[in-house]
């Protein structure tokens, strides 16, 4: 024991062997329930239940263009809220109405109970208590009943919805499924059908729309082009700026040969004025003009060096031929100058041409800036034709597929049965084996259950925890030792005797009872009709547990039973009040409290407990004599009056004997030599009846003589 609470265990042999004593009633009570409950699923009208499964998939034709394109979409469409949305579509009341008419459920009267009333449904009608059912259309009704038999789930981490329909007639159980599962196709394959003739429907007027905005926006972009005259010359550019690229670039070219031919001329004139010959300028080099009279001269050369060993300097026809030669040599000087003059023509011809052009590229500048700002409005209106022609596009694209799928079987469902359901050839309720099993099993358990209650409830099942026993037990740490109201023994003794009188009147031959267990002592107790009963317990708390079991026996076999704490370890208090501080004896004693604030209710019987109070121990010691008129008060109000004092001795108990009074050794587990030496102590004292108690179900030692002992 520890901080007051109760030192005590279950005793689950105790438990079992309570349920072993009743075997017998608990195994009329298993056989009864599985009796009834296989005559019970027996007469039930056995359930049929069929099951169609259907796969949820994206499903386009063949020649639609839009499969691939379209397969992440419907992905995302059939995630797992998509197949719940799928789920709810097939328990929809328009599709139960459609297989019900198809299946003409109105006319069995498993779907429409209703239509046959019973008297009392009609008593019930009459008496305006209950709605009548016949208000209701038939599709209504039936619907109802529908509902309860179907089933429609998911199967887990999968795209597949399972359809399970259960009916008395196995034939309708699988019949029913296939026919949802056909419906279910044709009204998706409808939906998407009507969706695109309705899609068809929509695009014929607003194609039609369409056509004449893109008629009028391109009229527009034609209209504003010739009125700015931005002509287009190319997939980017108009008239003006291709012009003004034009103009730029054949500036750049007539610029490269201006400045080509004035430095030619330069080059030239610079080697003229130094007195260089002109033959290694290209000019030069390339007139033909100067070729031929570069070979006039190499002619007259060599006739002038062939003749100049026979002729003397003077000779007419040398000077003939220098004469010659100097006239050539003048004409390739003119002829140079000639190209000199030429190429400063070509160079001045090259400027003005430059300036011509400059002045038309300032011109077409200002008429590029203007129509760049007039560009900026046909880009806008060109932009709109264009959205418009693109948006014309799109919807002509879609109404050619949308026409396409207006044919019948041209669109398939989103869904594939992958199971048909068939006829089921076992019931599927009540299962009449497994039901006969758990009933009797269920019964077995609660039997076994109320036994052990009882048994715990009463007290029975409970056996002290094995503890040192001391004066101090049961107090708290720093607070002095209670000292008990009657003197205790130390040794830990738990025995009694039986009535001598008892054996007396046995015959030699006839065996004596050894039966000194705790419901032995209460039928002792109840045959004699015993009012006052004093029970010590040498062996301290374990003999108190046994007493505060007894009570409790008596209690439940219908005796008013009161028990007194008188020990000192205050065992039953804690054992049967629902608190260690509540006004006890020794508050009775002193006079402080009245009967009823000092008898308290057993926590787990009927029985009552005195517990040994919160006054001061030693003052209340000193009206120990007012214990005898506590006592006989009790016994004229409770059939016993059972006075626990604990590991006191015979001399201690004489104080509380009077005339009825039962003497009873609690002790549960105790040597036959200290049985022996206790009931001689109490026989010194003057005890000749002395009952011993070992126990719940404990019959006790043998005595070869127990008149002896």
């Amino acid at each position: 024991m520890s901080g007051g609470q109760q030192d005590v265990d279950i005793d689950l042999g105790g438990l079992f062997r309570a349920i072993w004593q009743r075997r017998v009633r608990v195994l009329l009570v298993t056989v009864g329930a599985a009796a009834v409950s296989f005559a019970a699923a027996g007469m039930v009208a056995p359930d049929y239940q069929g099951e169609t499964r259907v796969l949820i998939e994206s499903r386009e034709p063949e020649f639609s263009g839009s499969n691939q394109v379209s397969q992440s979409g419907s992905d995302r469409m059939f995630d797992e809220s998509g197949i719940l949305s799928q789920v709810q579509v097939l328990r929809s009341a328009d599709l139960i109405k459609q297989v019900a008419r198809n299946m003409k459920l109105h006319e069995r009267e498993e779907f429409d109970p209703s239509a046959r009333p019973s008297a009392a449904s009609d008593l019930l009608v009459m008496l305006g208590l209950k709605k009548n059912p016949l208000d209701l259309p038939p599709e209504e009704r039936v619907l109802k009943e529908f509902n309860e038999k179907l089933q429609v789930y998911q199967v887990e981490k999968s795209r597949v919805i399972a359809i399970a329909f259960t009916s008395k007639d196995p034939k309708l159980a699988a019949a029913i499924p296939n026919e949802m599962a056909d419906v279910y196709r044709s009204l998706q394959s409808g939906a998407k059908l009507d969706s695109n003739s309705d899609a068809s429907r929509w695009l014929e007027p607003e194609i039609a729309n369409l056509r004449e905005k893109v008629r009028e926006a391109e009229a527009k972009v034609a209209i504003y082009r010739a009125e700015s005259g931005l002509l287009p010359t190319g997939e980017t550019q108009n008239f003006a700026t291709r012009q003004l690229t034009d103009i730029s670039t054949e500036l750049a070219r007539v610029r490269a040969e201006r400045a080509n031919a004035a430095a030619r001329a330069e080059g030239m004139r610079t080697a003229l004025a130094d007195g260089r010959p002109a033959d290694t300028l290209a000019d030069i080099v390339g007139s033909p003009m100067i070729q031929r009279l570069k070979e006039s001269r190499s002619n007259v050369q060599s006739q002038i060096a062939d003749l100049s060993p026979a002729l003397l300097d003077g000779h007419p026809r040398l000077k003939g031929l220098k004469s010659q030669l100097e006239g050539i040599e003048a004409q390739i000087r003119s002829e140079t100058r000639k190209i000199l003059a030429s190429l400063e023509n070509e160079a001045k011809v090259g400027q003005l041409r430059e300036q011509q052009l400059v002045q038309q590229l300032n011109t077409l500048k200002a008429q590029s800036a203007q129509a760049g700002e007039e560009e900026v409005g046909l880009r806008a209106l060109e932009r709109e034709a264009a959205a418009q022609r693109q948006l014309l596009e799109t919807y002509l694209a879609r109404y050619r597929e949308a026409t396409s799928r207006t044919v019948a079987n041209a669109t398939p469902a989103d869904a594939r049965v992958i199971s048909r359901a068939v006829i089921p050839t076992s019931q599927s309720f009540p299962k009449v084996l497994p039901i006969t099993i758990v009933a009797a099993f269920a019964s077995f358990l609660v039997s076994c259950v109320v036994i052990m209650l009882r048994e715990l409830f009463s007290g029975r099942a409970l056996r002290p925890v094995s503890i040192p026993e001391a004066s101090t037990a049961g107090q708290p740490a720093g607070v002095p030792p209670v000292p008990v109201l009657v003197q205790q023994i130390p040794a830990p003794i738990l025995v009694s005797a039986i009535s001598a009188d008892e054996e007396e009147g046995r015959g030699e031959n006839e065996a004596p009872n050894h039966d000194f267990s705790m419901e032995s002592v209460a039928e002792h107790i109840r045959a004699k009709g015993v009012r006052v009963a004093v029970s010590v317990s040498p062996g301290g708390d374990e003999g108190s547990t046994a007493t505060v079991m007894l009570a409790r026996f008596l209690a439940e076999e219908g005796q008013k039973v009161v028990l007194i704490d008188l020990s000192g370890s205050a065992c039953p208090t804690r054992l049967m009040a629902h608190s260690q501080d509540l006004a006890g004896v020794t508050n009775l004693l002193m006079g402080e409290v009245a009967f009823s604030e000092a008898i308290h209710s057993d926590s787990l019987s009927e029985a009552h407990i005195i517990p040994c109070g919160d006054a001061d121990p030693h003052a209340a010691m000193r009206g120990i004599d007012r214990l005898r008129i506590i006592v006989d008060a009790l016994s004229s109000a409770y059939d016993l009056v059972l006075i626990e004092c604990g590991s006191a001795d015979a001399d201690a108990v004489a104080k509380l004997r009077h005339e009825g009074t039962e003497i009873i050794l609690s002790a549960p587990s105790i040597s036959n030599d200290q049985i022996v030496e206790m009931l001689m102590r109490f026989g010194e004292a003057g005890y000749r009846d002395v009952v011993l108690m070992t126990g719940q179900g404990q019959k006790g030692p043998d005595f070869p003589d127990r008149r002896a002992a």
